[in-house]
């Protein structure tokens, strides 16, 4: 500002090393070409050049009908199934002549089946547009012509629109941030929706918009923005703010994306910048697609072709039952069924959100049964969400009693007594004293151990290293502390939960952190003279942010004694280089612990400190200042070398383990996963180092497994990146990428034969270049042949590109499991989509094909039900097959004897409800009780489901059996009743079998035949599959009766024949009786023959 003697250096611009203006780099130049174009006028929406651009709106659509394209793209959809073009044929034909029997007796099931899908699909999309219309009407606080911020709903949101967003609210579009409540215009955003992390991001605006605040403020307000196109590039934005004829550089730090969440400040202020389907978050979004399961004669000699011809089409429709359309009904019958069990089993209910499992669809019953691989998210899926702290080493000293899982885990594998997993968590809470006592649990903080809690750590021997170890926790991070007003308890909110457990541990310990000003740091500390709490104020000089290249991050303070005070805590592998050599007295203890914790899964951080004498800060003071404001280039890394000067020198404290907390059962649900033969993907946005930490607690990563790793975080790649040549960098990038999956391949191939298993990790970076299309087969190759596959840093859009990959490449059933709206792409690409219903909102979940509350309900839902469901499914059209061609093919043979003249053997009744009355119901029995094991079994044995991925029920050998020996019965059933009545008298006067007679013995002898054959199929019986087996032969002879005494003119060929010919003789019920024995003596031989051998 004018009169300003100096500029002052703001708190978050200290510690993002921000603090001046940033250079513009070469990105910047390509603003106004291609791909850099999109042009936003700020606060003029009157503005006609503004009008003339006709940006998107920002109503968002994620539904896959609308009023105008549902009836053309449903019944689209239901005639992709060839069998109902199959149907609609045959419904086309029974329409003339030709057809032997009435055209309603097709015609209606067919409008049935296809009313119902349709109705279902509508259902399922509306649920859809429901969220849609709770998004697109969410209110939001924007600039109006009367200078005011007035609410308006978010669909109504244009480009260029200043809004006002409040703490918690979800953004509503793609803003550029202006300034905060703030003064220096910092604000942290949680964007657990996009990228799946639950650490927040540090956001500020530029300096000159930053004092941006009143509502008349704004009044004057004029800006132009020119930026990059509509992409879905989440990590990065280029762009240009043009203000009173200045020119500043935008980045990603600037701008806040639609559905990420404000955090820790009271409001920001934008505008807006991308709307609707142009936002980054929609741009990662993929469509909803469509998931299918993988199940009367005119003759005349002088027109032989056109007679034969339509005995083709006579053909069709007789012919038709071989494959009815009651056979799409009762699936869809039994498949609705089987998901009514799922969603009622009380072993996959989670009691602490009262939430029981849903499927959510009903078309993917039998496909949980067949998944070959898992692509799973981290961050709320294998996870609680939540960082604990558990241990930590102090001056050589080991603290912490509890065990992670991966301690157990190894411990059962040893054979060792395993403690259970609730006596092992530390429970603790804050007595009057302000010690901490056992108690209820306190999130983020796991640790228990009598020597230092409680206060007791006054008497431990290196006392005064343990209370510089816990103030270092309390003092070195970037948390800021929220009181609730009415309890005043002190929850933090931090860039990251590590941070977020460090803060609390040193709060448990006695060291809590109460206040945090852009110059001081307040501290309720335990005074072990006096043993009371007293408040200290440190003053805040400095602090240096943690990055994945530095490892560490530091802050300087100064106490009230004016000591001045340097504290670091970071990696392993770069703080012990940095120590002092009087300050290595606990190292190599320290390291032992450190290599303990790792082998327990926990994440450690170094805790260090020296202390600075003025002389030496005022010098490194103002070579820091000059670093920052220097225009170069290589400015940040004339930042980091400074900041590398000052710390050195350190002095051991020790370092903390936390345990990125899995979700019970997770590591065991993934053994058995394994077992069955499932390959298991983690896909997070997520950095490596924690990914692949969550890989080790989870068991999906072991010590004896060798790792790939393929990364562009090299010297070679970060140099190019830095000079800016977009070319230069995705050529080298391609071709170190396609050299590291090449020696990957090349290690793979020594390896063959020995029993090394291998581990493959990917960030990113390199997934956007495995992508192309001469590496992504050789990707794919390295990928399947690794036991685990671990991919960081992942979009959205790259987990559905994934996800697709795997698909299409193994050409196998894959799932996807997530819990946030960053996995909705890759639910809705993935063939079954599994939803967790957990603390990211419900996005996935709507978006999924079944939903859970906690990842190891998995286990039950794929071995349990998915075997279950595919055996089920199976048989169940293997079934429909065998007792369709067996009936069928009497109609064959029939015609065969009447010389092909299109009679057919039966009433049309009889053939119409053979599928629907007569041998259905057992066959939905079959599909919704029948189990070969257990759930117990299925649990115990998991190599069980390899039938399901190796798609032995339903192979072609398999059918192929079924319908052979559907062939068989029907040859016994129509050649024995046959020859059984030629030249015999059927009744006492003499009377031979008559065509109605005929018909009706065959008919029975059929009806007994397969359903017989269900119950000898059977493995499981319930009351019900008696019930239906016998009661629908039963029914078969009630309808004989009711139909038969019905006028002639209707039931024509049936009229008595039961009453009056077949129920007297004899020879109807001995002829039954030795046809039906007949047709199931090769199966019954078959059954022996496979039991025995």
């Amino acid at each position: 500002m004018p009169g300003r003697s100096s500029r002052r250096i703001r708190f978050s611009r200290l510690y993002s090393f921000s603090c001046f203006r940033s250079p513009f780099n070469d990105e910047h130049n390509q603003i106004g070409q291609k791909s850099f174009s999109r042009i936003v006028y700020c606060n003029e929406l009157d503005n006609p050049e503004q009008l003339q651009l006709r940006y998107r709106s920002n109503y968002v659509s994620t539904t896959k009908y609308n009023a105008f394209n549902f009836i053309p793209k449903s019944l689209f959809e239901q005639f992709r199934r060839v069998a109902n073009l199959y149907f609609l044929l045959v419904a086309c034909v029974s329409f003339s002549p030709l057809a032997p029997y009435t055209a309603t007796s097709i015609l209606a099931p067919l409008l049935v089946v296809i009313g119902a899908t349709m109705a279902k699909e509508a259902i399922e999309d509306w649920r859809r547009r429901k969220q849609d219309i709770e998004a697109n009407n969410r209110k939001v606080e924007v600039y109006d012509g009367d200078h005011n911020f007035q609410e308006t709903r978010w669909k109504k949101l244009q480009v260029g629109d200043l809004v006002k967003v409040y703490k918690n609210e979800y953004f509503p579009a793609d803003l550029l941030l202006l300034s905060s409540s703030y003064g220096d215009g910092i604000c942290y955003v949680e964007t657990t929706n996009l990228d799946g992390e639950t650490n927040l991001k540090v956001k500020h605006a530029l300096e000159v918009t930053a004092s941006l605040h009143a509502d008349d403020s704004f009044q004057q307000f004029k800006a132009v923005v020119k930026c990059e196109d509509p992409n879905e590039d989440l990590y990065a934005f280029v762009g240009t703010l043009i203000h009173d004829g200045q020119q500043h550089p935008l980045s990603v730090q600037q701008i806040l994306l639609r559905d990420s969440k404000l955090r820790n400040v009271d409001y920001v202020c934008g505008v807006v910048v991308f709307t609707g389907h142009d936002t980054k978050g929609m741009q990662n979004a993929t469509d909803p697609p469509s998931k299918r399961n993988k199940t009367t004669v005119f003759y005349d000699r002088k027109r032989e072709s056109l007679a034969a011809f339509f005995h083709f089409l006579t053909g069709l429709m007789l012919y038709g039952y071989l494959i009815p359309i009651s056979l799409y009904v009762s699936i869809e019958i039994v498949k609705v069924l089987q998901s009514i069990f799922i969603n009622q089993d009380q072993d996959m209910y989670y009691e602490d959100t009262d939430k029981p499992a849903r499927a959510r669809t009903s078309n993917l019953n039998e496909e949980l049964g067949q998944v070959h691989t898992i692509l799973s998210d981290k961050t709320g899926t294998l996870t609680c969400n939540s960082m604990e702290f558990v241990k930590c080493t102090i001056a050589g000293i080991a603290y912490g009693r509890g065990m992670t899982e991966v301690e157990r885990a190894l411990a059962k594998r040893k054979g060792k007594a395993v403690p259970d997993s609730g006596n092992s968590s530390s429970n603790v809470q804050e007595s009057s004293d302000g010690h901490t006592d056992l108690g209820k649990s306190i999130r983020g903080f796991n640790f228990k151990d009598e020597r230092i809690m409680n206060g007791h750590w006054v008497n431990e021997p290196h006392a005064n290293v343990i209370q510089k170890f816990f103030r270092a926790l309390a003092l070195c991070h970037t948390a800021i502390p929220d009181a609730n007003q009415e309890s005043g308890e002190i929850s933090y909110e931090a860039e990251s939960p590590d941070e977020a457990s460090f803060v609390i541990a040193a709060k448990e310990l006695g060291f809590e952190f109460v206040k945090r000003t852009q110059t001081d740091i307040s501290l309720h500390e335990f005074d072990h003279q006096s043993g009371r709490k007293i408040d200290r104020s440190y003053k805040l000089l400095y602090v240096l942010e943690f990055s994945s290249a530095r490892k560490r991050m530091s802050v300087m303070v100064k106490n009230a004694e004016n000591q001045l005070l340097l504290l670091c805590k970071g990696a392993d592998s770069v703080m012990f280089e940095r120590l002092s050599r009087n300050g290595r007295d606990f190292e190599a203890t320290t390291r032992d612990h450190i290599k303990q914790y790792a082998e327990a899964g926990l994440r450690t951080l170094v805790i260090s400190y020296r202390e600075l004498n003025e002389e030496e800060f005022r010098s490194w003071e103002e070579e820091f200042l000059k670093a920052q404001t220097s225009l170069n280039a290589d400015r940040d890394a004339m930042v980091d070398a400074v900041a590398d000067k000052i710390e050195r020198n350190l002095i051991l404290l020790g370092a903390t383990a936390v345990e990125d907390k899995l979700q019970k059962g997770v590591p065991e649900c993934i053994d058995k996963l394994a077992n069955a033969g499932i390959k298991i993907w983690v896909v997070t946005g997520d950095k490596m180092e924690t990914a692949i930490n969550i890989g080790y607690a989870c068991s999906l990563l072991r010590d004896d497994m060798k790792q790939i790793v393929v990364t562009l975080d090299s010297p070679e790649i970060n140099d190019l990146e830095k000079q800016g040549d977009k070319e230069a960098i995705a050529k080298a990038s391609s071709a170190s990428i396609s050299k590291q999956i090449i020696e990957g391949n090349s290690q793979l191939c020594l390896s063959r034969g020995s029993s090394t298993s291998f581990g493959l990790i990917i960030d990113g970076k390199s997934l956007s270049f495995a992508f192309n299309k001469n590496l992504k087969d050789s990707f794919l190759g390295l990928a399947i042949n690794c036991s685990s596959v671990i991919c960081c840093r992942s979009t959205p859009k790259q987990k559905a590109l994934v996800t697709r990959l795997v698909k299409k490449g193994t050409g196998k059933t894959t799932l996807a499991i997530g819990d946030g709206a960053n996995d909705v792409g890759m639910l809705q690409e993935a063939d079954i989509g599994v939803g967790i219903s957990g603390v990211e909102g419900m996005q996935a979940v709507m978006s999924s094909d079944f939903s859970i509350s906690r990842f190891r309900f998995l286990e039950r839902l794929l071995l349990v039900h998915g075997h279950w469901c595919y055996r089920r499914i199976s048989m169940t059209i293997c079934y429909f097959f065998y007792k369709n061609i067996a009936f069928g093919f009497t109609l064959y043979w029939f015609e065969a004897r009447a010389s092909f003249s299109g009679q057919p053997a039966y009433n049309d009744w009889y053939m119409s409800f053979y599928n629907v009355l007569f041998t259905s119901l057992p066959a939905i029995a079959l599909g919704v009780f029948d189990q070969d094991v257990s759930a117990q079994l299925c649990l115990k044995y998991p190599v069980l489901y390899n039938e399901g991925v190796q798609n032995i029920l339903f192979s072609w050998p398999r059918i192929l059996g079924w319908m052979l020996n559907g062939v068989i019965s029907s040859v016994i059933i129509f050649f024995f009743t046959t020859n059984a009545v030629v030249n015999q008298a059927f009744r006492r006067d003499g009377h031979v079998v008559d065509y109605e007679v005929l018909g009706v013995m065959m008919y029975t002898c059929v009806v007994w035949t397969v359903n017989c054959q269900m119950a000898i199929s059977i493995n499981y019986f319930t009351w019900i599959q008696h019930f239906f087996i016998w009661g629908s032969i039963a029914f078969w002879y009630a309808f004989l009766v009711v139909y038969g005494a019905v006028s002639p003119i209707i039931s024509t060929t049936a009229y008595q024949v039961l009453v009056e010919a077949c129920a007297l003789s004899p020879f109807y019920l001995l002829v039954t009786l030795l046809v039906v024995v007949s047709s199931l003596l090769p199966y019954l031989s078959y059954r022996i023959f496979q039991i025995q051998f």
